[in-house]
């Protein structure tokens, strides 16, 4: 098992599923291990112990399936090109579906879609079928994973890259002591996505609350320390058997930065006032394009492997523009980027973003998960040993962004930056904008946002 996964120093986005048992406190008596029923394989608690810090007993060993992951899947470039294509048609239903809400918005699709594949990994029936049409999951099972995997490996760096771009993922996984996951469930987790599942107890009050306090600690680790209490007090209960932690840091610094200083200037809100805000600037030689009712540039990371594209619609057209965003509006622009000399005025800003996600992905067409009626997870545990239906009981995300002069820092938990005679083009980012950090090889869409006001904390 690829020791990285549990071990990445940074994590842009991450995105967590607590799975519910319904109707039972005690976990289920495991039988003895035979083929194809139970894989519950514990390991001494002393080799699941992640640090000498770790001061609380919570750890009980691992289920652990036999196989590595791998690290060179199969893929056809075709089928990798539509499950990017998928996600970042995802990326867009969720922004459609959060644009109503006030204030900023930033998430990372990336993180949240990835941790809902390991989840459907379990999935069956309409539940299979509903989660596969909301996540724009458009490969079978047996194809959808290996393309995750991957995707994941083709974006990740390692320690040996420059230290100015950086980007990691991580997966986790808590359940239940004794809980009955199946062995096929936990062959394709390990496979494609480098965990197994650590035991803890979540029947126990006390416990309950040291696995909690641990999970918020790993996440506190892989995002360097950017997302904190991932999961409040009452996230779980003793109900739960299953969390599922997807997590996602990335750094970057611009190809070329803004002046070292920042000054303020006027930034129109969507009412019309304005405001003073700490405004960077730059000239440099910058793809811009202008479409209709809005203007828009790219903002280059070093290494050339991601950049920052910003949408500012025209004053009294945001809502249109907003409206419009998805994938397609994401290629006119990306086709129309023109370099010229650019004299650009960019907002610093910084802010937090945390949501519960369970409305959201009932709104997009997948209630049966979160229905302990209707859910049919029963790719993950054995039915005849844990007689209780598992459902979705709560999905958190959570992330962070700062942009300043030397680049971008961002993490997210779903669970993450010349000299020229010629005049300038002029563009000042003074009123609300969206924007999107995405993977320039694979295309991936890894961050989206939104600025309405750059004086929120």
């Amino acid at each position: 098992m690829n020791a990285r996964v549990y071990k990445v120093f940074t994590l842009f986005l991450l995105m967590l599923v607590a799975v519910n048992s319904a109707g039972c406190v005690a976990a289920a008596e495991t039988p003895a291990a035979t083929p194809g029923e139970q894989a519950t394989a514990e390991v001494p608690t002393e080799t699941a112990q992640p640090t000498e810090e770790q001061s609380l007993p919570v750890y009980l060993g691992m289920a652990v399936a036999d196989v590595p992951r791998q690290t060179s899947p199969s893929v056809e470039q075709s089928l990798l090109d539509q499950q990017v294509a998928a996600n970042n048609d995802f990326a867009f239903d969720l922004y459609l579906s959060l644009r109503l809400e006030d204030g900023n918005l930033f998430y990372s699709p990336y993180s949240i879609s990835e941790a809902m594949a390991m989840v459907y990994a379990g999935a069956r029936g309409e539940t299979e079928a509903q989660i596969g049409a909301t996540l724009h999951y458009v490969l079978p099972q047996d194809q959808l994973h290996p393309a995750f995997n991957l995707l994941e490996q083709t974006l990740v760096t390692s320690e040996s890259d420059a230290p100015s771009f950086q980007l990691r993922v991580a997966n986790s996984l808590w359940g239940q002591e004794k809980f009955p996951f199946l062995p096929g469930f936990l062959d394709v987790i390990a496979r494609n996505y480098g965990a197994g599942v650590y035991l803890v107890d979540f029947t126990s009050a006390e416990n309950r609350q040291a696995a909690r306090q641990t999970i918020n600690d790993w996440v506190s680790e892989e995002t360097n320390d950017r997302i904190n209490d991932l999961l409040p007090e009452d996230a779980l209960n003793e109900m739960t058997r299953l969390v599922l932690v997807n997590a996602i840091y990335f750094k970057g610094e611009w190809e070329v930065p803004f002046n070292p200083s920042s000054s303020d200037a006027l930034f129109t809100l969507l009412d019309g006032s304005q405001v003073d805000v700490p405004t960077m600037s730059r000239r440099a030689g910058t793809p811009f394009f202008v479409g209709d009712g809005y203007q828009a540039v790219a903002l280059l990371y070093k290494g050339g492997r991601a950049d920052m594209i910003i949408v500012m619609p025209d004053v009294g057209r945001f809502a249109e523009i907003e409206q419009n965003l998805d994938a397609e509006m994401l290629d006119r622009v990306a086709a129309g980027l023109q370099w010229d000399d650019v004299k650009l005025f960019l907002p610093r800003f910084q802010f937090g973003y945390s949501m519960d996600m369970n409305d959201s992905l009932v709104a997009m067409g997948m209630p049966a998960a979160f229905d302990p009626n209707l859910a049919d997870f029963s790719g993950i545990y054995d039915q005849s040993v844990e007689p209780n239906n598992l459902y979705i009981s709560r999905v958190v995300h959570k992330a962070f962004v700062a942009v300043d002069e030397l680049g971008t820092e961002a993490a997210a938990a779903t669970g993450i930056v010349m000299e020229v005679v010629s005049m300038p083009v002029m563009i000042y980012i003074d009123h609300p904008f969206i924007f999107l950090i995405r993977d320039t090889q694979t295309g991936s869409i890894l961050f989206v946002g939104r600025v309405l006001d750059p004086r929120t904390p």
